[in-house]
């Protein structure tokens, strides 16, 4: 598993390599009035893009890999990934 997260600039889906993130143009309009969808990560385990939340990206909510194939649970802390334990 990546152990430090990328962020690019630009939203270029094929390039976005494990650890990547895509902050949206939108962040903080878009989902759940009290916790909206920030970013665009690939998970630094596997690759899968998905949608993270603002809770996510300060490190208050862990991460799940949207994945049927990974099992990668992590938090995000200061742009550091910590793997998680499953429960």
């Amino acid at each position: 598993m990546v152990a430090e997260l990328n962020i690019i600039t630009e939203w270029l889906p094929e390039q976005m390599e494990p650890g990547s993130i895509f902050v949206l143009e939108n962040a903080g309009e878009v989902g759940d009035h009290d916790d909206p969808y920030w970013a665009v990560l690939s998970c630094p385990e596997c690759g899968t893009l998905g949608l993270i939340t603002r809770r996510q990206m300060r490190g208050v909510v862990p991460v799940i890999c949207g994945s049927s194939t990974c099992p990668a649970q992590f938090v995000i802390i200061d742009e550091q990934v910590v793997p998680r334990r499953p429960n």
